[in-house]
Formats: structure tokens, sequence, C-alpha cells
């Protein structure tokens, strides 16, 4: 995993857009950003248990297994948003980033690669784009029922149990 400010230049989303301001793992946590690096699925198997994730499945986020739709994916997972659950990301193979934005609104991203683990906070905006390998497969975790439902950012957002509380917790 490395973390650092986004540079908000112009060009491809997948490109590291490093503006070489590092982010420590310490920081994330400040912003309900959990971390870490599992080398087998014991790990992710006693965290799963602790946190009460039952249920999972996979992805592969790539051309060959997307086909057609694989751009237009890539851009919808893009936009910024929000999930009223946790969100958590295993990486199995390939890599990619989770942009997540700081107390100042700004864009700090996060490079995973394979055995990484991440935990994002409900009520956090956030993005995700492969890297320019194009390819990235993930195991995602679920306290109940598998659901994925992003919620756009807009002002309506604001007023959100969820954003709320994610607020209130850690942009305090």
């Amino acid at each position: 995993m490395k973390a650092y400010f986004y540079d908000n230049a112009p060009g491809d989303q997948r490109l590291p857009h490093d503006s070489g301001k590092t982010v420590s793992e310490e920081d994330l946590a400040k912003l309900g950003v959990v971390y870490h690096r599992f080398s087998s699925l014991d790990g992710v198997d006693g965290l799963a248990a602790a946190r009460g994730y039952r249920n999972r499945d996979e992805i592969t986020v790539s051309p060959e297994k997307m086909g057609d739709i694989y751009e237009e994916k890539v851009k919808s997972f893009f936009a910024e948003h929000l999930h009223e659950d946790e969100e958590i990301r295993y990486i199995r193979g390939g890599q990619g980033y989770f942009d997540v934005r700081n107390k100042g609104d700004e864009w700090v991203r996060i490079q995973l690669e394979k055995d990484d683990l991440i935990i994002l906070p409900a009520g956090i905006y956030h993005r995700f784009t492969t890297d320019e390998t194009n390819f990235v497969q993930a195991m995602r975790l679920f306290q109940d029922e598998p659901k994925w439902t992003p919620l756009n950012r807009s002002e309506d957002l604001d007023g959100n149990p969820h954003r709320k509380e994610y607020v209130s917790t850690f942009l305090h």
C-alpha cells in the first residue's frame, strides 16, 4: 500500500497521479480508513469473523472479463460517491487505486496491490479505478446480503445519516 495526495493533473485516471506528498497509515486511520496486509486468506477470515462479515464474492475488473462494458464500468467506479455500509476489499491480484477525501476535501490516493485489504467507513466520499494495467481482482466482503449501492456526491447527501455520522466522527 502506498498513499499520497492526488495531483489533480489532467490525464487518464488510471495513471498514478502522484503529487510526491505521502500520506501515512496513521493519517488514513484518522479518516476512518483501515488497512491490513494479509498473505493468506486466514487473516481475511479472522478479520471477517471479528467484524461480522458473513458474505463475500470476488470481482475481476479487466477488459478480458468485462468485455465491451469495461471502460464504462471503470468510469462509473471513478464517480465520487459514498456507501451506507463499510466497503471492504481484499486485493487478490493486480492493483488499483481508491481515492478518498480528507478533512480538507482533498483527494488522497491509496494504491493497493495483491494481499492488501482496505476498509472504508460508511459515509466517506471515495472513488476507485484500476491502474494502467487494466486488471484487478478483489474479494468483496459484506455483513449481510451482498449489496453495492453507490450514492453519487450531491448536496442532498449532506443530510444522509451515514454521511452525518462519518463527518461527526472523523471530520470534526
